[in-house]
């Protein structure tokens, strides 16, 4: 489930604040030992994602923060064209998924 959660907030802020009309996004996901990596690549180099102080009424804003609380790490890598956000989870422990679901 959190690996779902990453991408689905990686995926929207790209779309919202990192597309450019008729230029598309890619999503890469790599597993390395336990390491599961979701990263998200967009045309926009110049828009960087930064962590917005939301209130509990606005609509918009805590995308970054629930990437930060479920990833164990995250950055934001410069391109020449554009940038790519990444998110990585921990899978570690007996019953760990893919989706961050561990068995009783």
């Amino acid at each position: 489930m959190d690996a779902a959660l990453l991408a689905s907030e990686l995926c929207t802020n790209s779309l919202l604040h990192g597309c450019l009309r008729d230029r598309l996004f890619r999503v890469e996901t790599s597993l390395t030992g336990n390491t599961l990596r979701v990263a998200v690549t967009d045309p926009r180099g110049e828009r960087f994602p930064f962590p917005q102080t939301s209130t509990p009424d606005d609509q918009f804003g805590r995308g970054l923060l629930i990437v930060r609380t479920l990833a164990a790490r995250w950055a934001v890598e410069r391109l020449t064209v554009g940038k790519t956000v990444w998110a990585e989870l921990d899978i570690t422990g007996p019953g760990a998924s893919l989706q961050g679901h561990r068995e009783p």
